[in-house]
């Protein structure tokens, strides 16, 4: 029995031949060094913030050259995958505004000319590729069980022997074709395995864009092709799809490099023209409970899901600033040259990406954040917010349009000034912080006065009714308002000068800062809010005068 009629044998219904598919999927018609780039990922829940850095990466080479950025989904492992496990990808990455330009769209919705996109889906592309093989005598069926290849695994082990299916351990390699056929027919479970040509003694170089030149054995594990449930493993999909999808460049984790053998190998047999990669390093943290570094876990940490963020209401922006950085080492030298300028406008480097991982710190990303928001304007953070809490905090997003001019001027306290007020890190802080502005939450979230040096209830509500008795003026200007809370201080035996005070503790009660320190704690309960004067003009009289009528 000739190849061919093996490969007749095991894929009968297969008729298109690599020809063909070369016609269906032709070269793109992309300006020269146009880059064509994928984030491939399982549907097995959700974007863990490594491969969000990837994904920036792919997205971000093409913008820069008129390129085209892909979602494929990688689901040929059918245990590993979640039910709407695409959609909540495609959600994660709607969340940042990533866009695709081809891919999936959903579990049935895609777009694109060289799809499916959905490996599951390219089921009879990838058995003409294997079938074209088997005819080449470059693949085979192997028969054995998962228990044989086990016991080959043990032995290896035993005498300190490489682990693999290769050389003599390939049992299946040297079959006959009349025996192979006969263990078909007669149904016998099977698999597809690659018939390596390569000699591990050899050398083959390898030019990453991260790391530079490589150099490897090259390889001859019979790798498996085609599964028994007829769907390819990793290795055989990555080539075929990256080829027949014209990709030009593919971004992925370093855990694959040491693949990287078998990739150029079936590159090369297949006839593809190679990619260039770039193996990033991987995103690590330090363990809290051990002190030492490891990879940032999906399963132990709450921030390598990039859903986190949208949850904490943390800007898409601010972690895109904060994954460049990470990503370029020249990156936050232009940022902080470059206050306020979209990051789009950075140009990325592969050479300035760091081959041995990052330290992911959340606290620089709330750094970013804070820093991020503080630079909008109050129209911005009021958009913002209300996105945010209309679908996080409904009670808090309905008090916004209630008052929409109102909080826009809220969030405008302190912020058209050379140093910016930078109480908000993300858009889950703006409640705690700003609850006391709106009446309705005034009385439900209160709590407990943080009175500080003054505490005595009579004495304070002796100074807040003789302010408002005598002192309190709406229409004063900030100066003319501060002057007449050291004439209230005077009256009552404070200084009127901090300094003075502190010259003479014996001759005051206390000082003008002890007084305004009453009037910000009688209108919000807290003892630190921004500017004081800015909150009593938003309140006017009538409600300054509700606020400190109930301390009593």
């Amino acid at each position: 029995m000739t190849d061919k009629e093996l490969a007749n044998l095991i894929y009968p219904n297969i008729t298109k031949t690599p020809e063909d598919y070369e016609k269906i999927y032709p070269k793109r018609d992309l300006k020269e060094g146009a880059v064509v780039t994928r984030f491939a990922p399982s549907p097995t829940g959700f974007v863990h913030m490594g491969s969000l850095l990837t994904t920036l990466i792919a997205r971000k080479i093409p913008d820069e050259t008129n390129g085209v950025f892909i979602l494929r989904i990688e689901d040929t492992d059918q245990k590993r995958s979640v039910e709407n496990g695409i959609t909540g990808i495609v959600d994660d990455l709607n969340n940042f505004d990533i866009k695709i330009d081809e891919g999936a769209l959903s579990e049935t919705e895609e777009i694109g000319k060289y799809g499916p996109y959905i490996q599951s889906n390219r089921k009879e592309i990838y058995e003409c590729y294997a079938k074209s093989l088997i005819e080449r005598g470059l693949a085979y069926p192997c028969f054995c069980s998962a228990e044989e290849i086990e016991e080959t695994r043990k032995i290896q082990e035993l005498n300190k022997e490489r682990i693999g299916y290769y050389g003599s351990f390939a049992k299946c390699r040297d079959l006959s074709n009349e025996e192979r056929a006969e263990r078909i027919k007669r149904g016998d479970p099977y698999i597809i395995r690659l018939k390596s040509p390569g000699v591990y003694e050899k050398k083959v170089v390898f030019n990453d864009l991260v790391r530079g030149k490589i150099v490897f054995p090259e390889n001859d594990l019979d790798v498996v092709l085609i599964k028994s449930d007829g769907l390819p493993i990793y290795h055989f999909a990555h080539v075929v799809d990256d080829h027949l999808m014209r990709t030009t460049h593919v971004l992925r984790g370093e855990e694959w490099l040491s693949s990287v053998p078998i990739h150029l190998q079936l590159f090369d047999i297949l006839g593809f023209e190679l990619p260039k990669f770039a193996h990033l390093g991987l995103v690590m943290k330090i363990d809290e409970e051990t002190g030492q570094k490891r990879k940032l876990s999906k399963r132990k940490d709450k921030e390598a899901a990039v859903s986190y963020y949208h949850e904490q209401g943390i800007p898409v922006e601010a972690v895109k600033l904060y994954l460049m950085t990470i990503g370029n080492s020249n990156f936050e030298e232009w940022l902080n040259q470059n206050p306020g300028r979209d990051y789009n406008e950075f140009k990325f480097d592969f050479k300035k990406m760091s081959a041995s991982g990052s330290l992911f710190d959340l606290e620089k990303l709330i750094n970013i954040s804070r820093n991020y928001i503080s630079r909008l304007t109050a129209q911005e953070v009021y958009d913002n917010a209300l996105k945010y809490t209309e679908e996080f905090d409904k009670e808090f997003y309905d008090l916004l349009i209630k008052y929409k001019d109102y909080s826009i001027n809220m969030f405008n306290i302190e912020r058209n000034q050379k140093k910016p007020r930078k109480d908000y890190a993300k858009y889950s802080d703006i409640r705690p912080y700003t609850w006391y502005m709106f009446d309705e939450l005034f009385d439900k979230e209160k709590g407990e006065y943080d009175w500080q040096e003054i505490k005595d209830i009579e004495e304070i509500k002796k100074i807040l009714k003789l302010y408002l008795e005598k002192y309190y003026n709406e229409e004063d200007d900030e100066q003319t308002w501060f002057e007449r809370l050291k004439d209230l201080s005077e009256e009552l035996g404070y200084a009127r000068e901090v300094k003075d005070y502190k010259e003479n503790p014996d001759k005051y009660k206390g000082h003008v800062g002890d007084i305004s320190m009453v009037l910000r704690v009688a209108m919000s309960t807290k003892s630190q809010t921004p500017n004081l004067y800015q909150i009593m003009k938003l309140f006017g009289k009538k409600r300054i005068r509700e606020r400190l009528k109930k301390i009593k």
